[in-house]
């Protein structure tokens, strides 16, 4: 049986191909539409499809998730998984509902499951609300999301204008009675999408074993982590052996780059200047008037350092640095209005091809969704190997890049990983 994944980003993708490789499961991320030799899939049991799609425009992102199904259709998947956020980002108009409703469509099923619970991050859903540690998410830092500010905490009420499709609650009194029970109360349910209460690991493992039938399912990374681990043979060894023989080796210099505005990044950068790391941030101003003279300037900065340096280059260290999402101004003259954000973008994607091309930097820790995917683009990776796990839902990968350069990254959601991340991430490729 395999498994296909569409995931709205690449550090989701790289999450849930995590949590599945974590179970035993041979695993591996595709990018968007790039090429990938059949040979390369053949013998994986899921692959996930990365996807820039999580705020593009509805048809843009429901095109993009039913042509990543198809393509997985063509390698015999015969088991779908739709990987949003944690968190649920999303707005009224879209685009986890759409994406549904296209996926359950061309899937022929009624109904998914949507269990965007992740404990180990501090995600949980009781009462059909989402919860972000002690706080409902309504009143958590995604409140303040510059792109999908989640103002509101009852998935039901988030999912709900997105869909035509009836969306009912099952409660944790529900699963505590057991898989046999939840099982049955998936099935009696109308059509449509099922919020499914979970608080623990255990309620994950109910929830995974109920839906083993399903043809479709839903949520985060943490419904992976549910599975029941695949033991591993004295003729076929572990995904975890596996990766360990297979992944590569790395020695040149390392870099961290940042795109994500989030509170926990602007804690791991804070924790970077405190390691005495070299830091920079970007300046704005310059990236939306002339991109390629902001990347010029911050690759001679990263070649100035030390080789034993870590770099960490960033957009956003205080909650002041954030510019609003509709703020736009004239790009460098060329007559489009390009905002903050995709200026930023696109400086640290060309950055890090810059200094990957050049044999500069072969080892790269990425944070943010969207930065993540701009970096992937840049480089033109079709295909990333699961490597290390190095906190929940953040993982070493391996890619080859278009001119076959071997690179190591970490896709890391803004929200993920320790503190200290960016001074720890290294060793496990040590």
């Amino acid at each position: 049986m395999l498994t296909g994944a569409v995931a709205d980003d690449f550090t989701g993708a790289t999450d849930l191909a995590a949590a599945l490789h974590s179970r035993g499961l041979r695993a591996a991320v595709v990018i968007g539409d790039r090429p990938v030799p059949d040979e390369q899939v053949a013998g994986l049991d899921a692959v996930v499809v990365a996807l820039k799609s999580r705020t593009a425009p509805v048809e843009e992102a429901v095109a993009a998730s039913l042509g990543a199904a198809d393509r997985l259709l063509g390698w015999g998947a015969d088991r779908f998984y739709v990987k949003y956020c944690s968190t649920f980002d999303s707005t009224d108009e879209g685009n986890i509902g759409p994406v549904l409703d296209a996926l359950r469509e061309r899937l022929d099923t009624d109904r998914s499951v949507v269990v965007p619970a992740f404990p180990a991050n501090g995600r949980t859903v009781r009462d059909g609300s989402l919860w972000v540690g002690d706080d409902l998410l309504e009143h958590s830092s995604m409140r303040h999301h510059p792109l999908t500010p989640m103002t509101r905490s009852r998935l039901r009420d988030l999912l709900a204008p997105q869909t035509p499709a009836t969306v009912t609650e099952v409660g944790l009194d529900v699963v505590r009675r057991g898989a046999d029970a939840l099982r049955d109360a998936l099935d009696a349910a109308p059509a449509g999408y099922l919020v499914v209460d979970a608080v623990e690991d255990d309620d994950l493992r109910t929830i995974a074993q109920a839906t083993a039938t399903h043809r479709l399912v839903s949520g985060g990374a943490g419904l992976a982590l549910g599975l029941e681990p695949v033991e591993a043979s004295a003729s076929s060894p572990s995904a975890d052996a596996d990766a360990d023989a297979a992944f590569p080796s790395f020695s040149r210099r390392r870099l961290v780059v940042c795109g994500s505005a989030s509170t926990t990044t602007q804690a791991q950068v804070a924790a970077a200047v405190a390691a005495g790391h070299p830091t920079r941030k970007v300046d704005i101003a310059q990236a939306l008037a002339d991109p390629e003279a902001e990347t010029a300037s911050l690759a001679e900065w990263v070649r100035g350092l030390d080789d034993a340096s870590v770099p960490v280059v960033y957009s956003v260290g205080q909650p002041s640095d954030v510019v609003p999402a509709a703020e736009a101004v004239p790009a460098g003259g060329a007559g489009a209005a390009v905002s903050a954000a995709d200026a930023v973008e696109t400086v640290l994607s060309s950055l890090v091809l810059d200094l990957v091309a050049d044999g500069t930097v072969d080892q790269v820790v990425v944070a943010g969704g969207e930065t993540s995917g701009a970096v992937v683009g840049s480089l033109g990776i079709g295909l990333l190997t699961i490597g290390p796990l190095l906190a929940p839902g953040v993982c070493w990968s391996a890619a080859r890049t278009d001119d076959g350069r071997e690179v190591a990254l970490v896709l890391k959601s803004g929200n993920f990983g320790s503190t200290d991340l960016f001074s720890t991430a290294w060793e496990a490729l040590a």
